[in-house]
């Protein structure tokens, strides 16, 4: 009870912090807000007298857009800049010394950074491409738990993966330029620009097998009705076996990292 109060601590911490950062928020909002309506104009273009591509109609898309932009402000993570952060400055060895989870701690922190981004980015977000591209109205109510769950799930995902991209910082002087490129990569590979549905056939297969088409694609194929029900619990299964696997992953890494840095002292 006492170490949840402290990640509780940490998370309301992080919170303030963030909001006092209101530079971060007006660039991102007008980052996510660009791609947003450029990926809006894109879809309309290649939609233009067609009346469904990849068993998906122009509104669908439309709202595919939406909810990608979305979820991509709940996916933001920082542990992996946290973790290269307290490498160079060699404060991780006296960081895994306390009587806290040093990876909670950035979990924690990584969890009240999206309540004050979700508050300030997702509204305003919304806002616009209900205005500008349409309400983004999700096709069937009644799938709207196995949403949340994916969501969840989702989020869960992508921060395990951060996190182990993360403890590359544990073996190289600096990561800045491959948390760039993750970044991207990440999304292309998840299908939140493109989903893998248009891709080619082998190709789609292949990245269909991997966790990150998890992350964004399944919960906004769901919102929009892509899959049915029978789809949705497969996948779901499929999502929560990819983040038990991830979880185990990220654990023996972690024993790893830990007892590699508690042994050379960082």
């Amino acid at each position: 009870m006492d170490t949840m109060k402290k990640y509780f601590y940490v998370i309301k911490t992080q919170i303030i912090k963030s909001l006092t950062y209101e530079f971060n928020v007006y660039g991102n909002i007008i980052m996510q807000t660009i791609i947003m309506i450029t990926s809006a104009y894109f879809w309309r273009a290649l939609y233009k007298d067609r009346g469904m591509v990849g068993d998906v109609d122009v509104d669908s898309m439309l709202t595919y857009v939406i909810l990608s932009s979305l979820l991509s402000v709940l996916f933001i993570t920082n542990v992996e800049r946290r973790i290269e952060m307290s490498v160079e400055k060699g404060t991780v060895a006296t960081d895994m010394m306390k009587p806290i989870n040093v990876f909670g701690v950035y979990f924690a922190e990584d969890i009240g950074n999206i309540i004050a981004l979700a508050l300030q980015n997702m509204l305003p977000i919304l806002l616009i491409g209900s205005l500008m591209i349409r309400v983004p109205v999700m096709k069937d109510i009644h799938d709207l738990p196995f949403f949340i769950i994916s969501v969840v799930q989702s989020f869960l995902i992508n921060w395990l993966v951060a996190a182990l991209f993360g403890m590359i910082a544990f073996s190289a002087v600096n990561i800045d330029a491959l948390i760039q490129v993750k970044k991207h990569l990440l999304r292309l590979l998840s299908g939140s620009i493109i989903p893998i549905w248009f891709f080619p056939g082998s190709i789609s297969k292949i990245l269909g097998a991997l966790p990150f088409v998890y992350i964004y694609q399944l919960p906004v194929s769901i919102y929009i009705g892509k899959v049915d029900r029978a789809q949705q619990l497969g996948q779901l299964g499929i999502q929560f076996i990819w983040l038990v696997i991830l979880s185990v992953i990220f654990l023996h890494a972690q024993n790893r990292v830990t007892s590699k840095v508690m042994i050379q002292g960082g």
